[in-house]
């Protein structure tokens, strides 16, 4: 497949690019795309679409540097997994690294609560899943989704992207059964440096989408 024309449109142009990376996928039994919020869920949105598979979220926040936030020393994700990632030059005392931990955790029991109601989350044992996000910088984030995924025992595990830094790219490689990225820009600097039309998503955004792919796969199944 040839390397798409960047930038995209927005994040639902860039799913559906993606989604044909992944048509090898199609009609595999088990089949699961889980979409990091917010940015992901767009995305993922079209992936599940074009491969006919459930969508879920997979929750996981980001730890700032106390002054930074923008740089991540770390993310957390459902499950309780804390995945460290510090940076050169960049330290935090341990009483910061509890503070913004206990802040997000609020965080991601907050979104829990919203995206996905008193509706369990889909078990991923033994399935194939894909994990979709608009874009790989640091790869933190990414990287603690995978770890605790892996903890609930899938069977095939994949990372999906329409766009990502080589770099990230090639070290997260390992972390997962496939990679799939069709577009690694070097120098990569931003996600949205990628995208026309890079807003920030709303939990109203997603929850719209997760319903609309809950009742599309609703329908499906009862063809």
């Amino acid at each position: 497949m040839s390397e798409p024309r960047l930038p995209y449109r927005d994040r639902r142009e860039a799913g559906r690019v993606l989604a044909q990376a992944l048509q090898h996928y199609r009609g595999r039994s088990g089949l699961l795309v889980l979409a990091l919020p917010r940015g992901g869920v767009a995305v993922g949105f079209e992936v599940a679409h074009a491969l006919e598979a459930p969508l879920d979220v997979f929750i996981v926040r980001k730890l700032g540097y106390p002054g930074h936030e923008e740089y991540a020393m770390g993310a957390i994700a459902s499950g309780g997994v804390r995945v460290m990632n510090p940076l050169p030059g960049m330290d935090a005392t341990p009483e910061a690294v509890a503070r913004a931990v206990e802040r997000e955790q609020a965080e991601l029991a907050r979104r829990e609560q919203l995206y996905r109601g008193d509706r369990p989350r889909i078990d991923v044992r033994g399935r194939t899943v894909i994990v979709v996000d608009d874009g790989l910088a640091t790869g933190s984030t990414m990287r603690a989704a995978v770890t605790a995924i892996r903890q609930q025992g899938p069977a095939h595990l994949t990372i999906a992207v329409p766009v990502g830094a080589p770099q990230t790219c090639r070290s997260l490689r390992n972390e997962a059964d496939e990679l799939v990225c069709p577009a690694m820009p070097d120098p990569f600097r931003a996600v949205g440096l990628w995208y026309r039309d890079f807003p920030q998503a709303t939990d109203q955004e997603v929850h719209e989408l997760l319903d609309e792919a809950r009742r599309e796969q609703a329908a499906a199944l009862h063809h």
